[in-house]
This record gives structure tokens, C-alpha cells and sequence, in this order.
């Protein structure tokens, strides 16, 4: 496909892994540089473009190049999954198209390459039969939100909250009476099924993501009181429970603070100072976060009954500890719906989190009709009211 730029033709073509990586590269740095001019988190994706979608079956990476010699002026990165639509009595799965990583090059801007990369996306996601296409972005982000909902016809969708815990130089204590199980990928998957699956964006092929590399386990908490009279093979879940997976993303991309000011940096650095000559008072520093550093990724959140708030508290805690032992990673990172219960009872610092990341969403063709009800002709884009469960596939973050 090619678009007119003045004297010059825009190609937009699929990514070649052999003869395009050190351009897209090269794009990706000059869009940092453009676009985090102030304190910002900036992400390494490790000299792999694809990363980011390589863990789906089916998934595409587009470039833009003009001129003669084909200079790389944009990108976009695209994923198709099965998901629910979050119906309450049964789930509703549809075909979802998931559009990120949209870079255009900073001197190539306001001349339409952003658009045609997204349209060229979503015509390949309706070729694949994708019923609805979208993307996410931070709230601050107004070129992106601008370009997709007044020009490419999304609609502002969900606003779930990422939460982020640094991980500190001492482990954190576990609660007592409180024991924690780690569930193997068949039982996880039983689980997951069982109470998540009439949740938004719930993955049908949530059993792959357990059995990922990627993937650091699937933990339960229950009160000790339970564990003498619950078989984890049972497939009666206990009174109280909390529940959530780890997903390593320090081997898909590292991260980084740029642009902060000397004195920011020097009191960061004086935290962990302090810290080292008395660490009997188990400060909690700032981590370094201006070095590459990788992250561990919580999904799959889940609490129910009496004390589910102190289970879910020792599941954090063990993913810190699960952190700091990795000896990279220096952040826990998660992301739940605005309405869930797990989101006040998550450890993080207010000001490392994000209390609105936008999702934005797209009907690409007419929905699928269910055989069992008439749900399925409901356009997902007119449910308004956001529930209280959305699931983060951790394959997105």
C-alpha cells in the first residue's frame, strides 16, 4: 500500500525481520528522544521489534518508508486473541485486534503516516475475521487519543489503573496464618475458568499464557486454618482465597527514568544511601530506576471472602520478595479495572502509578451471532458501564 507525500511515496509494508530490525531500531530511539523531553519512563524492547506480540499465534508488525531509498519513517505492531466480552450468565467470545506500538519519526509527523498505518492494520485484522480492534495508551497522550478517536473512529472504552510497586532492598514479611500454594498451569487454568472467565478481555487461551516461559507461576493464598480441609484438586475453591500469575517481562523489554533534574537523582540516591548504613530501620528507598531495569508483571488478581484482603496483601508481598531475589527487576507493575476490589488493597506508590491508562476500542465488522442467546448482535462498543473485573493479558503490558 502507498499514500502520496508530496514528491515523495509513502510504502507501508510488512516488517522484514532480516533486513528491517536496525531501522525500526533506529526509529524507535528517535521517538524517544522526540517524545520524552521531560521525566518519563522510556522502554528498551531488547534488539527484538517484534517482542511485544511475538508470545500471540497471530500477529504483524507494519513499517513506513519514503523516498528512493526507503528511509523508515513508522511503525505499528498488531496481535489478534480470542476474548470474552464479559457477560454475565456465560462468556461471549469474540475476535479482538490489539494495536500498539504506533511510532511515526518526528520530522515525518502531521502528514497522515500515523492513520495509514492504523487503517492498514485494521484491514489485516478484518482479513483474519476480527470483529473489534483497540489500543491503549496513557490519559497525558493526547496526540494518540486525538489521532484514533477523532480520526480513525475509536471510542475512550475502559480506564483501568496501573499500579506500581518498587521493589525495596529488604523482603517483605509474609502475614501470619496465611499459606501460600503454588498452583500448577492444569489446576491455574481450572481456576482462572472458574472465576474469571465472564470478565472483560478474559483470554480463551488463558491455559498458553500459564504455560509460557514468560510465566513465573500462578499462586494461591488461603487461610492456614483451610489448608487441613481443602484438596487443591477439588474443584470446590475454599471459603477465602486470593489468587494471582507473575509474568516476567524483563525478558521481553527493561526500562528506564530519563530527563530527571540533578537534585531528583542526587535525593534518589541518597535514599539508597541512607538505607545501607542503617538498614535495621528497613527504609524504603528508591530503587535506581535510572539504569535499565526490568519489572514483574501481576494478572489474573483475584480475592473472595472473609480476610481476602490480607491473602491478596501476602501474594504482593511474595512477588516483591520474588523480585528483589532476581537481582534486575526493581518494580512490580500491575493493572486492574478502576471498580475492582483488589485495586485498594494493592501495595504502590501513588506517584509511580498511573490512575487512568485509556483503552479505546473499534467495531471493525458485525459481531457474531451466539447459537445459545441473541447477545452476540449487541455492538461491545455501546456497554457503557464498565465492570468491576477486566482482565489484563499480560502477553498486552
Amino acid at each position: 500500500m502507498s499514500i502520496g507525500l508530496g514528491d515523495h511515496e509513502v510504502v507501508v509494508r510488512e516488517y522484514n525481520e532480516e533486513t528491517d530490525k536496525a531501522a525500526v531500531e533506529a526509529l524507535e530511539r528517535r521517538c524517544d528522544f522526540q517524545q520524552h523531553p521531560k521525566p518519563s519512563l522510556v522502554t528498551d524492547l531488547l534488539g527484538d521489534p517484534l517482542c511485544r506480540v511475538r508470545h500471540f499465534p497471530i500477529h504483524v508488525m507494519l513499517v513506513a518508508e519514503v523516498g528512493e531509498e526507503g528511509e523508515m519513517v513508522g511503525g505499528i505492531r498488531g496481535c489478534i486473541k480470542t476474548v470474552s466480552r464479559g457477560e454475565k450468565h456465560h462468556p461471549l467470545y469474540i475476535k479482538l485486534g490489539y494495536l500498539l506500538g504506533l511510532r511515526v519519526s518526528p520530522t515525518h509527523r502531521r502528514l497522515g503516516i500515523g492513520m495509514k498505518l492504523v487503517q492498514h492494520l485494521e484491514e489485516w485484522c478484518m482479513k483474519n475475521d476480527t470483529d473489534y480492534a483497540y489500543m491503549a495508551t496513557d490519559s497525558n497522550n493526547e496526540a494518540s487519543l486525538n489521532l484514533f478517536t477523532l480520526k480513525c473512529g475509536y471510542i475512550r472504552f475502559r480506564s483501568p489503573t496501573i499500579l506500581v510497586q518498587p521493589v525495596h532492598a529488604h523482603n517483605k514479611p509474609l502475614i501470619s496464618g496465611v499459606v501460600i500454594k503454588r498452583l500448577d498451569p492444569q489446576l491455574a487454568n481450572s481456576v482462572y475458568r472458574k472465576v474469571l472467565a465472564n470478565s472483560e478481555f478474559f483470554p480463551k487461551d488463558i491455559d498458553v499464557i500459564l504455560n509460557n516461559k514468560l510465566n513465573l507461576g500462578t499462586f494461591m493464598a488461603i487461610p492456614k486454618r483451610y489448608l487441613d480441609n481443602w484438596d487443591p484438586k477439588m474443584t470446590i475453591l475454599p471459603p477465602s482465597f486470593a489468587i494471582l500469575s507473575i509474568w516476567n517481562t524483563k525478558e521481553v523489554f527493561q526500562v528506564q527514568v530519563k530527563g530527571v533534574s540533578p537534585l531528583t537523582y542526587a535525593e534518589c540516591a541518597g535514599s539508597r544511601v541512607l538505607d545501607a548504613l542503617m538498614p535495621c530501620l528497613r527504609l524504603p528507598s528508591v530503587p535506581n530506576f535510572f539504569k535499565q531495569f526490568g519489572v514483574y508483571f501481576l494478572y489474573g488478581l483475584h480475592m473472595k471472602g472473609y480476610g481476602a484482603s490480607r491473602l491478596m496483601k501476602s501474594l504482593c508481598g511474595l512477588a516483591h520478595n520474588m523480585a528483589r531475589n532476581d537481582g534486575v527487576c526493581r518494580a512490580v507493575v500491575t493493572e486492574v479495572g478502576q471498580g475492582d476490589p483488589v485495586r485498594e488493597v494493592i501495595p504502590h506508590w501513588k506517584k509511580f502509578s498511573w490512575a487512568e491508562d485509556v483503552w479505546c476500542i473499534k467495531k471493525l465488522g458485525p459481531a457474531k451471532q451466539d447459537t445459545k442467546k441473541d447477545c452476540g448482535a449487541h455492538d461491545w462498543c455501546k456497554s457503557k458501564s464498565s465492570p468491576s473485573a477486566i482482565f489484563v493479558d499480560p502477553r498486552d503490558f
